[in-house]
């Protein structure tokens, strides 16, 4: 029976496995993780007794691989969607309505931006002349969205719309992100050269409607808990120290140096982030590890609070509010998760009446969040969700989860970078790479990028009895 290992237990590690079982129920998958648990930045943990995600807790619904990868695994009936929308930006010291129809804080409806009262007359005026002030080039070699977002419609714009959804996203800034990785879309429009806030329009007008993301009933974590009760098997606190290929296929150094042990495998598939694989590839694929090691990462923290007999109106209306860079607070966000997802607070052993709320902190190039211990964090949380909403009630219960290195950046030259490393793998048969470090760190862009490297595995797999 052919042997295929998948190294790293997320969500990429998790749908390869799923996805190659599925496609070969005669081929035996072991799946690697070096934690206790897997699941990866998929985890979830009770607070106030209540099951809420720590990492993830949402995934874009316009894009399929996520919903379908739920539906498939049982979870179609659980599928649950926002309860609102609506959203708060932080600026200037209040909180104003996240403006519609930004692509990821990029304008593209003037009038959106303006009724939302978070730029300046100057900024607004800039927006409104760019479409005029041209002729503009095609946008043909990558470069910062911040950089070309600043160049058109001024830093103001960069500071406090794009900025802050973008860094909500990859916890990085828009001054370091690639345009062509994290907006392909929007980079595609303007290779043809034109009006920056045109592009992002046509873009707008192109998304498919319905609601824009998703999550499932207690937790999205439950669905990688879901995938790893899959068809094959799951081995945790099993670390792959070293990866050598072999004249019939791969042998992995599995576990501590006292007590290493060996596996043999027909096909490997590695699923873990861009670090770990650059040590893991260094012997097999050099150029692919020198590019993965040059990914940086950013880490960052999710506290996560639960609050008992709150008035209705104790928070703002919405389902959270975006804190810009610029507003100089240590927060970045913070989610209301009992007004954005049904059923958040409630269910058995739950504190009567208890409201969640979630505050995310960490940016690429600030360690500063992970080195405060976890009363600090919480205390810095509480101060600062009193000074953006005015709630100074005692939290009945908290929760500290930190993401050390959790989100891989998009360097400009960023998708040139990936090329090259599909490129170096690709000559070595049987061996494939997927993840977040790749094509998107969304929860369906890694399910996406898992399946194309379990069918390149499974593409050159021998039939079963040979």
């Amino acid at each position: 029976m052919p042997r295929v290992a998948v190294i790293g237990g997320g969500i990429a590690g998790l749908s390869a496995a799923d996805r190659i079982r599925r496609a070969r129920p005669d081929v035996e998958v072991v799946l690697l993780e070096g934690a206790e648990q897997v699941g990866g930045k998929l985890r979830r943990a009770q607070v106030a007794g209540a099951w809420v995600d720590v990492g993830a807790e949402a995934m874009l619904a316009r894009r399929p691989e996520g919903v379908r990868a739920a539906t498939e695994a049982g979870l179609a009936g659980e599928l649950i969607s926002p309860l609102t929308t609506s959203a708060l930006l932080r600026s200037r010291g209040a909180n104003h309505a996240l403006p519609a129809r930004t692509l990821i804080g990029v304008p593209s409806d003037l009038a959106a931006v303006r009724a939302s009262g978070v730029l300046s007359d100057a900024a607004l005026a800039r927006i409104e002349a760019e479409p005029g002030g041209g002729p503009y080039p095609p946008v043909t070699e990558d470069v910062s969205v911040g950089e070309l977002v600043g160049r058109r419609f001024g830093d103001e714009v960069v500071d406090r719309l794009v900025d802050p959804l973008l860094g909500g996203v990859y916890a990085g800034h828009a001054r370091a992100l690639s345009l062509q990785a994290a907006m392909p879309g929007l980079a595609s429009r303007l290779a043809g050269g034109g009006s920056l806030l045109e592009a992002a329009a046509a873009a707008v007008g192109t998304q498919a409607p319905g609601p824009v993301f998703a999550s499932v009933t207690g937790g999205l974590a439950r669905l990688a808990e879901r995938l790893a009760d899959g068809d094959f098997q799951v081995r945790t606190s099993t670390p792959v120290r070293e990866l050598r290929r072999t004249a019939t296929g791969f042998e992995l150094a599995l576990g501590s140096v006292p007590g290493r042990q060996q596996l043999a495998a027909d096909a490997v598939v590695v699923a873990v982030p861009a670090g770990k694989a650059a040590v893991l590839l260094r012997g097999l694929a050099p150029v692919a590890a020198a590019e993965l090691g040059s990914i940086e990462t950013a880490s960052l923290v999710i506290v996560t609070l639960a609050f008992t007999g709150l008035a209705p109106d104790a928070l703002p209306p919405g389902s959270g509010i975006l804190v810009p860079a610029v507003e100089g607070l240590a927060v970045k966000a913070m989610t209301f998760s009992s007004q954005k997802w049904p059923g958040v607070g409630s269910g058995s052993g739950v504190e009567s009446g208890v409201t969640l709320l979630r505050a995310s902190l960490g940016r690429a190039g600030e360690p500063e969040a992970l080195q405060r211990d976890d009363a600090e964090l919480v205390a810095v949380v509480r101060r600062e969700l009193a000074a953006v909403t005015g709630l100074v009630a005692e939290p009945v219960d908290s929760h500290v989860q930190r993401w050390g290195g959790g989100l891989p950046q998009y360097a400009v030259g960023h998708p040139l970078r990936v090329a090259l490393i599909r490129a170096d793998v690709a000559r070595i048969p049987g061996l494939a790479v997927c993840g977040a470090s790749y094509d998107g760190v969304g929860i369906p862009a890694c399910i996406g990028s898992a399946h194309k490297a379990a069918d390149r595995v499974l593409a050159g797999l021998r039939p079963s009895g040979q």
